[in-house]
């Protein structure tokens, strides 16, 4: 059921356009200082994992790892993504409690 939850919330997020989605746009965000946090998936790359955390703790932007890149596509409506950067607060808010 939590499951369901935050997905929920991240295709709602989608639809208010308050997500970014990809790891260079993602990035880009984060040293903008526009993302408010980050969704990783599982089974990213070594090298995006770390180049994406490297990021965030560097900018102090909180980032939760989520079971896979499809179930993070799913979720916004597209295909397969790896990283998602939340906009907004609020979202970005709620998100943390559902995925803790």
């Amino acid at each position: 059921m939590k499951d369901n939850r935050w997905m929920s919330l991240l295709g709602l997020a989608n639809r208010a356009r308050k997500i970014i989605s990809g790891e260079e746009l993602s990035i880009k965000e984060i040293q903008r200082g526009k993302a408010k946090l980050i969704l990783l998936s599982a089974d990213a790359s070594p090298n995006t994992t770390k180049k994406v955390t490297d990021k965030c703790n560097f900018y102090q932007v909180p980032f939760k790892t989520v079971q896979d890149r499809f179930l993070l596509g799913q979720a916004i409506g597209k295909d397969a993504r790896v990283v998602v950067a939340i906009l907004d607060n609020g979202f970005a808010k709620k998100l943390l409690t559902l995925l803790d």
